[in-house]
């Protein structure tokens, strides 16, 4: 009870925060959030590059790609909202305006955002949904790269990572069974790959969720890849 009374909290105060919105399931069924197709405009008042980050828990690579990139907007997505707030609060109180949270289902995201409206995604260690009978909820099954493909701009880039290797498959079927481009992938993050790459890319992808570092301690292997329609 008394974890239940600090989620409530959390949320009611949330209420007040000017950098998160948790609409109503029947606000955006099937309709539009008014924000759709004005984030830049009425939200983030400038014109930079969008970047979603769907399930983004704590909102770790909201927050820290927003240090690393002033001139993008972020926003991170996730129906769970006493998570959400920890993103939140370290936003506001690190004065990093180009974060924003929205708490809502992902099935819903088209309510929030126009046909190439956003430039770029990240999917940071979802629920893997292991079960081949709720395979269609996972975040790469079909139904919800049918939402990723109306929101990106021409040539935009998903990212996922996850320590599930049978997730990480899965996706990598999917890529390669709708001849999508695959930029780049690996099973081995942090052991294999990391250092080939550029100092930036190597500073974002050492960005670490909740859940990483968790999976990282019990010696689970980081699974990335990057593609594009």
């Amino acid at each position: 009870m008394k974890g239940e009374g600090k989620k409530i909290e959390r949320w009611n105060e949330m209420e007040n925060f000017p950098n998160v919105i948790q609409p109503k399931f029947n606000e955006v069924f099937e309709t539009d959030h008014p924000y759709r197709g004005k984030w830049q405009q009425d939200v983030f008042k400038n014109n930079n590059p969008i970047v979603l980050e769907l399930g983004c828990g704590r909102g770790e690579y909201s927050v820290g790609l927003g240090k690393h990139f002033p001139n993008k907007n972020f926003i991170g997505v996730d129906i769970k909202g006493a998570r959400i707030w920890k993103g939140a609060k370290q936003a506001l109180d690190q004065k990093l305006n180009t974060v924003f949270f929205i708490r809502t289902h992902i099935d819903l995201i088209t309510s929030f955002f126009a046909k190439n409206e956003v430039d770029e995604i990240w999917i940071t260690f979802p629920d893997p949904q292991p079960q081949k009978s709720r395979a269609r909820k996972r975040l790469t099954a079909p139904m919800f790269i049918e939402r990723y493909k109306q929101l990106l701009k021409p040539n935009g880039i998903i990212h996922l990572k996850t320590d599930n290797e049978g997730f990480f498959r899965y996706t990598l079927e999917e890529i390669e069974r709708n001849n999508f481009e695959l930029i780049e992938h690996t099973f081995n993050l942090y052991d294999e790959n990391l250092e080939n790459l550029d100092t930036k890319t190597q500073e974002i992808l050492s960005i670490k969720t909740y859940y990483e570092n968790l999976f990282s301690a019990k010696g689970h292997k980081i699974h990335y890849l990057r593609f594009r329609f």
